[in-house]
């Protein structure tokens, strides 16, 4: 993204959704004796095509415009939107979440915030690729798929995508607008052999354009891993029980730190102490080895951002160094509350949302042992290459995770494919369990959705594989 783009994106809204200058200039009142907040106005569009078996569904194209008003004093919030974005609309905003009455109007200039991110190309790639170019590759996916193996009993695919631009404007007058390309292709197959059916699916995008996600590598290299995925689950056995080493693989592993760890350090959670970390800082969390990041400013990755969606720029932020933990990643409201800086982990399902403190791309940096010496290392036990879906107390910590490709570990050596597998343990404690970290790390294909408080937003994980000395292991029924 250039600063060209960003004046690209206030020309699209002044042109397209409304007098911004107006617009702002009326929406400044509500910020009048020193009360915080921001006025955020949104334009998006998503489209998703599916093809199931050969079949293209009906493609949908939306798009959404609207504005939401925030208005913040202490730990009190006033929020209102509309999806009409005109003056009688913003009158009553203003009216809504007023702290007093005081009608003066607040003296504050409007001036433009410089954008110091530049980490996605902001193009409306949307239209830069016809709808019968993406049907015919959703229909290639499928051929293809079908020709790799006569067990293929059923092909998915689905690519999704957004474009949203943005204008956010501060109590301080400040305003910056950024423009954010989302793209995700999903390939999913269900094979069967003997009457027994299993299901690989792969997946992945990021902030850029069609162009990148639409060629022949992309559709044969995710066709072949969802049913290399497939076929392994044929030959699986049941997953053994009790407590025992597990090698964690690279990369989507990640989503066990995101969800045992990662939620626990958001500043609300921290302030309001419902998070299991809230009185632990300073205090050594986990082995000496473990270090974790969220970094907002990773170019093209599915949880970063120019700006965060209270107009703070993202940045790259520690949270646990070496064991220690050493960080928080705070919104406005909570960083003043508890007398920190934000860190750009403002964030908002839409205008229809208020912003909360959320991660971005969240992650465990490398090590320098290898895969082998964690093997080795963990002699019986299980790796798990990736887990499918889990449940997280952020209270506790306490976590259950589905392994979706497991293997055993016998005498050091990867064996037999395993299913049912089911990690079951707490934040705290897996952290100090990490003896071990490898020197493969790698971020996820680009696939993350994040729920908190019944709000969506894109994000990204990433690890090295890892071993955990001792964690329960349970199985799920088969």
């Amino acid at each position: 993204m250039t600063c060209e783009s960003v004046k690209e994106a206030d020309n699209f809204l002044q042109n397209n959704i409304c007098d911004l200058q107006k617009v702002e200039n009326m929406a400044l009142s509500a910020f009048c004796n020193g009360i915080c907040g921001e006025l955020f106005i949104e334009y998006r569009e998503s489209e998703v095509i599916r093809i199931e078996d050969g079949v293209i569904q009906t493609p949908s194209l939306n798009f959404n415009q609207g504005f939401g008003l925030r208005t913040f004093k202490e730990d009190a919030t006033k929020y209102s939107y509309s999806s009409t974005i005109d003056v009688s609309s913003i009158n009553r905003a203003i009216e809504a979440v007023k702290f007093s009455h005081d009608s003066r109007e607040n003296s504050v200039e409007i001036k433009e915030k410089i954008n110091k991110n530049f980490l996605y190309d902001g193009f409306k790639f949307i239209d830069s690729v016809s709808l019968e170019e993406k049907i015919k590759f959703l229909k290639d996916v499928d051929t293809y798929a079908r020709s790799k193996s006569e067990n293929v009993r059923q092909v998915i695919g689905i690519l999704a995508s957004t474009w949203q631009v943005v204008s956010i404007l501060t109590e301080t007058g400040e305003r910056v607008c950024d423009i954010r390309p989302l793209v995700r292709f999903t390939v999913s197959i269900v094979v069967e052999k003997n009457g027994i059916f299993e299901s690989g699916m792969c997946s992945g995008g990021g902030r850029f354009g069609y162009k990148k996600s639409l060629n022949d590598t992309i559709k044969k290299s995710y066709v072949d891993e969802a049913l290399r995925q497939a076929n392994i689950k044929l030959a699986a056995v049941k997953a053994p029980v009790g407590e025992m080493p597990v090698v964690l693989g690279n990369a989507w592993t990640g989503i066990l730190l995101h969800e045992a760890v990662g939620h626990g350090l958001e500043g609300d959670a921290i302030r309001k102490k419902t998070s299991t970390f809230h009185s632990l800082f300073g205090e050594i969390i986990g082995s000496k080895n473990v270090t974790v990041v969220d970094d907002g400013t990773i170019v093209n990755r599915r949880g970063s951002l120019n700006i965060d969606d209270e107009g703070t720029p993202t940045q790259r932020n520690i949270l646990i160094e070496n064991g220690k933990l050493v960080g928080f990643m705070q919104d406005r409201m909570n960083a003043r509350l508890m007398n920190r800086m934000p860190t750009g982990n403002g964030r908002r399902e839409s205008y229809a949302h208020t912003p909360m403190p959320r991660m971005t791309n969240t992650f465990m940096l490398g090590g320098d042992a290898s895969f082998e010496e964690m093997l080795s290392k963990a002699k019986n036990g299980i790796f798990a290459k990736t887990f499918s879906d889990g449940q997280v107390d952020t209270a506790s910590g306490k976590f259950v995770f589905s392994a979706s490709e497991a293997y055993l570990i016998e005498n050091g050596k990867i064996t037999v494919p395993i299913k049912g597998a089911m990690l079951i343990g707490d934040g705290p404690s897996i952290l100090k369990e990490i003896s071990l970290i490898g020197n493969d790390f790698s971020l996820d294909n680009g696939v993350g959705m994040c729920g908190k408080d019944g709000q969506w937003v894109p994000v990204g994980v990433g690890q090295p594989s890892a071993l955990i000395d001792k964690i329960t292991v349970g199985g799920a029924s088969i």
